[in-house]
């Protein structure tokens, strides 16, 4: 191995170096996953040039995982900019959801009771006399008084059908808000339209 190869390989190495280096200075997922691909390709390199086979061994092992990792974060990314635009299923979460009847008249709840439960409506219609607003088959409701400050309802549910609910406690809504980004921007996206329908909207409620 002559003096120009030696001085190749040493300078991938530092490369390679600096390329790990600059990972713990970065704050965003996509671009430090990146570097890591990058400084992965950079010891490979380095560690069969310089026949260090256990730091070309790490990093055969390495790069896949960060390949793994930001194909994963990239999904992510494009689950999110789904659920922002509306277009949102809830399928994933029926393993965690009770079933639910109610008759047509019958109340889900009433304005000012404790916010306990999470409601999907899987057959049937709901109106919440006080905005208003008829809701139908596939969609949420309950979700405001679950993260309001009171913890309470604020709007009732009357039934204006016989209705089947697909129903989530308050535990289950919080654990997976948490686990779930695009669950969690769907519920903030959620909430801030219901709140602005109540603000621009505002009506005397109607008895049934």
């Amino acid at each position: 191995m002559d003096m120009r190869h030696v001085n190749w390989v040493l300078l991938i190495g530092y490369v390679a170096s600096l390329l790990v280096f600059s990972t713990f200075y970065m704050k965003t997922m996509i671009p430090l996953r990146c570097v890591a691909v990058a400084s992965n390709i950079a010891f490979l390199t380095y560690g069969y040039l310089a026949g260090l086979y256990p730091v070309f061994l790490l990093h055969a092992v390495l790069l896949p995982l960060n390949l793994l990792r930001l194909y994963q974060i990239r999904k992510l990314i494009k689950r999110v900019r789904r659920a922002s635009t509306g277009d949102y299923s809830i399928e994933w979460m029926l393993p965690y959801m009770q079933p639910e009847e109610f008759q047509q008249g019958e109340s889900l709840f009433h304005k000012g009771d404790a916010a306990d439960k999470l409601y999907y409506i899987a057959r049937g219609a709901v109106r919440l006399p006080e905005i208003d607003s008829l809701l139908g088959t596939g969609e949420i409701l309950g979700e405001i008084g679950l993260f309001s400050p009171l913890k309470e309802r604020t709007t009732s549910a009357i039934c204006k059908t016989d209705v089947t609910c697909l129903v989530l406690s308050t535990n289950k809504v919080l654990e997976l808000y948490y686990q779930n980004p695009e669950f969690g921007l769907y519920l903030g996206r959620l909430i801030i339209q219901r709140l602005l329908q109540q603000i621009e909207e505002p009506v005397e409620p109607v008895a049934l």
